[in-house]
Parts: structure tokens; sequence; C-alpha cells
């Protein structure tokens, strides 16, 4: 609390001495042949801006800072997106001149990097999803990601919980960030999804490979950087309304959101619920595999001439029905006392016991200001994650109680021939309690601090980064008697690291682009991995931590070529990744525990131990589009981990399979719609026979058939969107290798119950922006 009201106090401080002199930004848009392109979107992402042009292509931008640099990006449909940075000083009034294709260009904005930059100048593996993508079938943000995006896959429990893996890496080593802050909710937990509006985001960065430079310890694996919608231009409201229905689970979804700028006040608000029921697999409904998701957020700030300061919060609820049973001669599972479930049981939106009770509250603080030719980002925040496991009655079983209080500053020199500078250092406070009448993971208290610089040199055709960050990291957790027995030991540790990385990038030509980064990175082992002494209610398993680990070094590499022209758009990225002293938990066949109820009743657990091991990962991943003609569009995607645990010499556990997704996307002209198409997918998940064999099962391989339709249709002047689509519509048997449901993936002990991933889904919804 002292560091945040110190960076309070230094806001108000900075915020007096901000320059008072502002001009007005303008110019027009146009075609190669010089015609005005009304309606084409203009956005300067670091001071969160947006406008639109008029019917003669003008813009225009007021009450400007009078000095300092930004990019600013274009875009109009049908043509290339155009990123340029822009000196305030010198330009007061400029022409962009946009490019047409029938590409989508990969010259957007990455702001989720030290220095925010057109994609072809940032040497970060990155990839961006707009909102049109985000809105297709799918049962949650991380689900829509896993499918589009090269690299990323999930950690399923149902279609109710999906983790992030990048690169085969996943929990704490990869961060989700939301309106600039961290998402802390126990990621280190199985079952432990992230507590965010799939509908909220506007636009989502995913960043592969190691970006400990500026976010921390657990920024190992990669970043996924949620960005809400800009504000919009002064004068204008503007909302949407969505809706969605899926056929497999019953999903219903529905977000309304509304936003405004009056003057440089601006606002937001939203509201989102989704329920389902049960979910059907092509054997059969999974019992109790419902949820039911609330969520309400919303934003007030100003955004003048000296950059902005925007007030965030969130409210989300997620309640999530698990089941435990395994059912009697194949999918015929019985209740408690005997009787078979009914089809009226699996269809109720009424969750029964054991389910999880989710929580998450969040407030923060963000603010850019504009401090002569360079800027001063800062961004506090608090959040509250209260995450309940409910056995048998309302009472919790387990109930963990995190709070976070976080503080992040970046100061951004005035670039000067093409050098620009930033220095930065974050905090962030942590207290988990139980509440609950079990126990996993002691009390315990975490303290991070960090600082780092960056530099990024741009000249012709070139672009190269360099950075150096240490970090600090102190754990302490607290004892705990239990009958007469010791529960958990009380323990303080601290861990320092100093991590570097480097970048470089270099454009051919205008069609090929390469990029390459280096460099280490680590992370602090976290109090469950050191301290966990208990059953684990919702992963069926009793875990033990280790009060000895050393954090996780790892020394990385990566090298991406791209080309693009008017016909053809691919990229091919490898990568290695070598840790030492890789932590993960892991079981032994017959390390098992008994854990005997208040009614008598005794259960046996499968034992997982952490420890550490050295590990290395490779692989490569990419993407090849063909556009043949403007409105017929081939889409390919692929991926391949492969990961080797060198101390034991045997494979490491849970690691995605090989994919090679195609879609073929038709777009037709159609007479009184709009942006109409229809596709066709196949997706190809490759046999994963390299598994830890003491633990861990297989799976085999196989093709997923999915298909759909939609369109825009114009009511005056409001678009209504409309799209009906299918997945695995050949209703498949299938299981993913990171689902928790596989057979072996909750009990060595049982390794032929398994569940298979849903089957048979139809998804059809309306979108309808105002």
């Amino acid at each position: 609390m002292k560091h945040s009201i110190f960076l309070c106090l230094l806001l108000l401080l900075v915020q007096g001495r901000l320059s008072a002199h502002h001009t007005t930004l303008k110019g027009r848009v146009v075609d190669n042949e010089g015609n005005p392109l009304p309606g084409a979107t203009l956005t300067i992402p670091d001071l969160k801006i947006a406008t639109n042009t008029g019917i003669n292509g003008e813009f225009a931008f007021p009450a400007m800072p009078a000095r300092g640099k930004f990019i600013i990006q274009v875009q109009f449909m049908g043509y290339a997106t155009l990123t340029r940075l822009i000196d305030l000083a010198e330009s007061t009034a400029i022409t962009f001149v946009l490019q047409p294709t029938v590409i989508e260009t990969r010259e957007v904005v990455i702001t989720g990097t030290p220095i925010s930059g057109n994609n072809k100048q940032n040497s970060t593996s990155a990839t961006t999803v707009n909102r049109d993508e985000l809105l297709r079938p799918a049962g949650n943000i991380i689900d829509a990601l896993a499918k589009l995006v090269p690299g990323v896959s999930q950690i399923t429990t149902g279609p109710s919980i999906s983790k992030p893996v990048i690169r085969g890496l996943g929990y704490n080593r990869v961060v989700t960030l939301n309106n600039g802050i961290k998402q802390q909710g126990q990621q280190w937990g199985d079952e432990h999804g992230i507590e965010i509006d799939q509908y909220g985001a506007d636009r989502v960065e995913v960043l592969r490979g190691a970006a400990s430079l500026l976010y921390g310890s657990d920024a190992l694996g990669g970043v996924i950087n949620l960005l809400e919608p800009l504000t919009p231009p002064n004068g204008e409201v503007r909302g949407e309304l969505l809706t969605n229905y899926a056929t497999n689970n019953g999903l219903t979804g529905i977000s309304v959101m509304l936003t405004g700028n009056h003057s440089g006040f601006v606002w937001r608000g939203r509201g989102s619920y989704k329920n389902a029921h049960a979910f059907k697999t092509p054997a059969g409904y999974f019992p109790n595999s419902g949820f039911n998701e609330s969520n309400i957020s919303g934003m007030l700030g100003v955004n003048k001439r000296w950059g902005y300061s925007h007030i965030n919060f969130s409210y989300f609820k997620n309640n999530i029905g698990l089941f435990e049973a395994e059912p009697q001669m194949g999918y015929n599972f019985v209740k408690d006392d005997g009787e078979p479930f009914t089809d009226e049981d699996f269809k109720s939106r009424k969750l029964v016991f054991p389910r999880q009770d989710i929580r998450h509250y969040k407030l923060n603080w963000d603010n850019n200001l504009i401090i002569g030719s360079g800027y001063l980002k800062v961004n506090l925040g608090y959040q509250k994650n209260q995450r309940r496991e409910l056995e048998e009655s309302i009472v919790s079983s387990l109930f963990f109680d995190l709070n976070t209080y976080s503080g992040d500053a970046k100061y951004y020199l005035p670039e000067r021939d093409g050098w620009q500078p930033v220095i930065g250092a974050s905090t962030e406070i942590t207290r988990s309690i139980n509440k609950g009448e079990e126990y996993l993971v002691p009390d315990y208290n975490t303290y991070n601090i960090g600082t780092f610089a960056f530099i990024k040199k741009t000249w012709n055709k070139n672009t190269f980064n360099a950075g150096v960050r240490y970090d600090y990291r102190k754990n302490t957790g607290k004892g705990l008697m239990e009958d007469e027995l010791i529960r958990f030991t009380a323990f303080t540790n601290q861990f320092s690291n100093i991590s570097g990385a480097l970048g470089f990038t270099h454009q051919f030509n205008s069609h090929v682009n390469f990029k390459a980064n280096a460099g280490s990175a680590f992370r602090a082992p976290n109090p469950a991995e050191l301290a966990s002494n208990g059953v684990h209610e919702g992963t069926f398993r009793y875990e033990i931590g280790n009060p000895n680990l050393a954090p996780e070094r790892s020394y990385q590499a990566d090298a991406t070529l791209e080309f693009e022209n008017k016909v053809i758009s691919a990229s091919i990225g490898i990568y290695e990744n070598y840790i030492h002293n890789f932590i993960y938990a892991t079981n032994t066949p017959g390390d098992v525990r008994s854990d005997l109820d208040e009614e008598g009743n005794t259960t046996t657990y499968d034992v997982y131990r952490y420890s550490q091991v050295n590990a290395n990962l490779w692989g490569f991943e990419g993407s090849v589009t063909l556009h043949p003609v403007s409105f017929l569009h081939f889409e390919n995607t692929f991926g391949y981990t492969h990961a080797q645990n060198r101390t034991l010499n045997r494979p490491l556990a849970f690691i995605p399979a090989g994919t090679l997704k195609n879609t073929l996307r038709f777009e037709p002209d159609v007479k009184g719609l709009k942006q109409s198409y229809i596709f066709i997918g196949i997706e190809n998940f490759f046999k994963q026979s390299r598994f830890d064999k003491t633990f861990e099962t297989g799976t085999e391989g196989y093709t997923l058939l999915s298909a759909g339709i939609g369109t825009t249709l114009t009511f005056g002047k409001q678009p209504v969107k409309l799209y009906v689509a299918g997945s695995n519509l050949l209703n498949k048997k299938y299981y993913d290798a990171l689902s928790r449901y596989k057979p072996g993936r909750l009990s060595t002990a049982n390794p032929d119950f398994g569940i298979y991933n849903p089957g048979r889904n139809i998804m059809m919804g309306i979108y309808l922006p105002f």
C-alpha cells in the first residue's frame, strides 16, 4: 500500500507539471488513386484514442500533445493496414495512402511489448486476433485462440475450463493481461481457468516466447494480451449487442456494451451472461458438467492533451459443475444413490455437488502522461480472487482467498535518431488465506519487485533491441498444526535473478521479413509448488510440495521468416527453449494416500509430488494463406512441440500433439448483403506417442470437420451480423492430448476411465454493433 500511495502522489505531482500546449492532428485517408476513403478507422494505441474519416476522407484528432512521437494505425476494409510513426511537433496535417489488397496484412500495431510498434518491426513472434475472429464459435476465449493461433493450445476440463498453453508451456509460465495488468487467479491449479469475460476483448495479442523482460517471473512461455475497445471519437456513443446458442451443451450467451466520449470524458460499461447444461460426447452426456458465468465491467476516465487516465473495474462470477464418480459399464453414470441419470438430469441447468464457485474482483488505474517529448505509463491494480470447491454442501471444502496489489511504471524517453529507450519498474504483493474446511496450500504472502531497461534502434530496413531486467521475489508461508500433527511447516525463501534479451528484424523488401530473438528468463517457484500438502478436490489427487525447489532458468532462441504478396501470405518459425530446474508434478505408480471423510468413508488418491528436472523444448509453427482471387481464401496453420525430460531421458509430460489446420473460405458478393462467407475446415491432430509412461497416457491422432456460414444484413444504417457454424460435425470420438478427462489423466489407478471430448456442436449467433 505504501508503494501505491507513493505512485498516486507522484502521478498528481507530474500531472501538475504537464505542458499546457496542444495541437490538432488532421489530414485525409485516400486510396492509391487519390480517392477519399470515408469510414476508415485511425487509432493511436498508446493514447487509447480513435476516430473515423468523414465523407471526404478527412479526419481530426483535436487537443493532441504538442510534442511526442506515436504509432498511428489506419484501417479500411479491402485495403492493407498502414502503420506510421508520427512526430506531433512536425505533423499537424498528413495524408495516408492505402493500397488495395485481398489479404489480411500483418502490419498491425503490437502494444504488449516494451515499445509499441508494427508487427514487421517487432522482433517478438506475435499474432493478433481481431473482433470478427473472436466471434467465431468457441466455448471461451482461450478455446477461440487455440483454434486460430499456431503454437497455442489449451488444457481443458470439459468446455467450461481452458488454460492457455504456448509452445508447450502453461500454468504460471504464461501471463494473461487484461487492461494492462496481470490476471492473478491461482494459475497453478490444473482446473483453474482464467476469470475473464469472453465477450469483452476487442482484440487479442498472443506473444510467443519469453516476455519476462517486461512482465517478470511468470512470463516464461509467453503473453496473452486482451485489449478492450478504444473509446469512440468525441461526441459519439457506440455499443454492441451479441447473443449466441450452442446445441451440444445448450450454451446461451448474451453481452451488451455501451461506450462514449463527451469532450474527453470517456466511459464504457458491459454486462455478459453465459449458461450451459452438461456437455455431450459422441458416447453420451457427461453429468453435472454445466456452468453459468456472469460478468459486469466498466471504465471511467479522461482523454486529454496530456494523455489519459482510466479507471477500470470488473466483477466476474463462474459456477462450474464437476463429476468425480466412475460410470458403470461404459457411459452409464449413476447418482450417489445408485439411480441412473436421466435425460432431464443431463439437460438441467441446476448444478449439483461437487462444483466450483469462482469470483474475481478487479480494479485498476491506467495512466499515460505526456511529459515533454516523452511519456510515463503508470498502472495500479487490485484484484481479489475467491475460489471455492464445494463437495457436498455450500460449505467450502477448499476456499482460496487471494488478494493482489500491483504497480507498474514505465518511462519512455524521447526518440532520437532511431533510438527509443524505456526504463521501468514493477511491484506485486499477494496475500492468500484459506477459508475452507480442508487445506491444500498454506496461507502465504509473496512480494515481488523488478526493474528493467530496454532500447530499440531502427535504421533503414532494420531494427535491433536489447534489454536487461532484475527481479526479486520473497515467499512467506505460514505453519499449521492439525490434530496435533504438522500440516504445514512455516517457510520463507527469497529468489533474485537477472534476465536479458536481444532481438533483430530485417525487411528484405516489401514482401519478405525476418525476425529473431535470443535471451534468458526465469520463474520463481510458487507457494503451491513449494508447500502443497492435501487433497486437491478439483483434480482428484493428493499434492505434496517441495520446499527445496530452485527457480527455473530458461535459455531460448527463435526465428521467423514471413512472406506476403498479392496472393500468398506465409510465415514459418522455429524455436529452442532449454529450461534448467523445470518444475512439474509427477506420480509414481503405487504412490497413493487414503483420505477419511467425516462419515468414515475412505477415498484413495494418487500422490503427485513436485520435483525438478532439466527440460528441452523445440518446435516449429507457421501459417500459409492462399488468395488466388479476392473472394477465395485457403488458410492453413501448423505447429509441433518436441519436449524432452533431459534428466530422466524420457518425454516431458502433458505436451500438445502436432496440428495441421486447413480452412477454405468463400466470400461471395451477394446483392443486398455484406461480408458474406461460407467456410469448411479440417483440423488434423497427430498421434501423441511422446508421453511420460510412468503416469501419463498417449492419444491417437484424429481429424475434425467444421463448417459455417455468415452474412451481414443492413436495416437502414444498422448492420446485423448473423452466423451459423458447426464443429466436430462427424461426431468423432477422440481424446485431446491435454484434456484432463482423457484416460489416466485424473487417476493412474484407473487408467481405463476417460471421457471423450465434446461431440457435434452447432453454434448460431447474432452480433449487432451500433
